[in-house]
């Protein structure tokens, strides 16, 4: 069984994406193409058929290759949930906490079970693509090392590494990376990539030879700049730090940006809408007055990025909307913070502790250890919606008796108060139904919901796999990865 790993010269130089164009172009061929990545750090993450979660990108990844997403596609998940410390999901299940001083020990004991995962998924595909993660010239963390060249040399990968041309010095980073890796590391190299090129490709040609002389690394092609990538989930939180001017003529829906914002990809269906402009709020800006809608996301922390929340005074900002009628609507944390009462006796996030939440809804939520996964199905807002749960705790209280969904299993989800202009609930994903985007928008004046989008991800998904298949070496990567070997 074939498998080729891609890792990246640093973090955001598109090694998902090129993971996910690779995949959709092997598939496009006839291959059973299966993705990996050994160790992923998110709080964008996606519920699997076999009741786990995975980072979101792999989840992409497993549509590229048109697959089901698994738990063993991403083994080892480190959700960030304070400054030192990440809970630790193994097996697409919640395994504790880790913390700084015990990262690399916890990290390095679970090379086995990150193998198990591996071979399981090479024994289902012809070919398994596997993502890296940050970059392997941290030789600070090589010690116990489970994303990078620790997993290629303990799998028996070979990898391809990618320089991103569009941030400048991809010459030095590639050469960098060279000469800072152990021997036996930089032997499991087999090539490289350019990617993010923007204009004339042979304007590099010189630079391009330039690194092969230098590192003795052949290279494998040229990528451009992937413009289809934006109608893709949002995986990296890097895509925050690169907010966009509103455009005239569009409703704002605005969401701010929490310190701990979590599967802030929920937002993406709305994006693609001509009618609106999802405005993401950096700290330091107050939320758009002019807001028609405001969206509080998911979080992996509640009560402290609520307390982030008031320490911005967007509490404030929040509540001037409600009294103006705004549409505000809170997804998994942030309806939990739209309650009257937040409680983590158990100190699930950090210290035990209680304290008072938003109030716009007459709800109360009780943090605890159990996490809820699953898919679900039902109607909201007289929709069909499907989704999924990731959330620890629970919630009820009088609002609960305006359900916002109610299930096809007989549940009801989230509430409504009794204006119908605040809202929660604990569904993700639900902004991909284009009826209920239709019903959504049309409470702030907007036509819209006309997209299928998951017909519009799988259409960008062929259209990254068709240009990387136009500028990438299929033939030498397959021949790398070892098919027909």
């Amino acid at each position: 069984m074939a498998a080729l790993m891609l890792q990246g010269t640093g973090s955001d130089v598109g090694k998902s994406v090129l993971v996910a164009a690779l995949c959709r172009a092997l598939a496009q061929r006839g291959l059973t193409v299966l993705p990996f990545k050994p160790q992923n750090m998110s709080n964008n993450a996606a519920v699997t058929a076999d009741g786990g979660e995975i980072g979101r990108a792999q989840a992409l990844q497993a549509i590229a290759c048109r697959a089901e997403p698994h738990s063993d596609m991403n083994p080892v998940l480190l959700k960030p949930q304070a400054d030192r410390t990440s809970q630790l999901i193994v097996h697409g299940r919640v395994r504790g906490t880790l913390g700084s001083g015990n990262f690399r020990e916890a990290r390095g004991a679970l090379i086995n079970e990150v193998l198990q995962s591996y071979h399981r998924l090479r024994s289902q595909c012809d070919i398994v693509i596997v993502e890296g993660a940050g970059s392997p010239a941290e030789i600070n963390l090589r010690m116990g090392d489970i994303a990078n060249m620790g997993f290629a040399r303990a799998a028996h990968v070979p990898v391809v590494l990618i320089g991103d041309i569009d941030r400048g010095g991809v010459i030095a980073s590639i050469v960098g990376t060279r000469a800072v890796i152990d021997p036996q590391d930089a032997a499991m190299v087999r090539g490289f990539l350019i990617n993010k090129f923007r204009g004339d490709p042979a304007l590099f040609d010189d630079g391009y030879r330039a690194i092969e002389q230098r590192t003795g690394w052949r290279g494998l092609g040229v990528i451009p700049w992937l413009r289809a990538a934006a109608r893709l989930p949002s995986e990296d939180a890097v895509i925050l730090e690169r907010p966009a001017d509103p455009r005239e003529g569009r409703r704002i829906i605005a969401c701010p940006i929490l310190p701990r914002i979590s599967n802030f990809d929920d937002l993406d269906p709305l994006k693609l809408e001509p009618g609106v402009e999802v405005v993401m709020v950096p700290p330091g800006r107050p939320i758009p007055a002019e807001a028609a809608m405001i969206i509080l996301p998911g979080s992996k922390a509640t009560i402290a990025d609520l307390a982030a929340l008031r320490a911005e005074g967007w509490d404030i900002d929040i509540r001037a909307h409600h009294r103006r009628g705004s549409i505000i609507v809170g997804l998994c944390g942030g309806y939990q913070m739209l309650g009257r009462r937040i409680a983590d006796p158990l100190g699930i996030e950090g210290a035990a502790a209680e304290v008072e939440g938003l109030g716009l809804l007459d709800v109360e939520t009780t943090l605890s250890p159990a996490k809820v996964l699953r898919p679900v199905r039902g109607r909201a807002l007289g929709a069909a919606v499907e989704g999924y749960e990731m959330h620890m705790g629970e919630t009820g209280g009088g609002a609960a008796a305006r359900p916002f969904a109610l299930l096809d299993d007989g549940r009801s989800d989230g509430a409504v108060n009794r204006d119908g202009n605040v809202m929660g609930t604990y569904l993700h994903g639900l902004f991909a139904s284009a009826r209920l985007r239709r019903a959504l928008l049309a409470r702030i004046g907007v036509a819209g919901g006309g997209r299928d989008y998951a017909a519009d991800v799988d259409a960008a998904l062929d259209e990254i796999a068709a240009e990387f298949s136009a500028h990438a070496d299929l033939g030498a990567l397959l021949r790398i990865a070892g098919v027909g070997a």
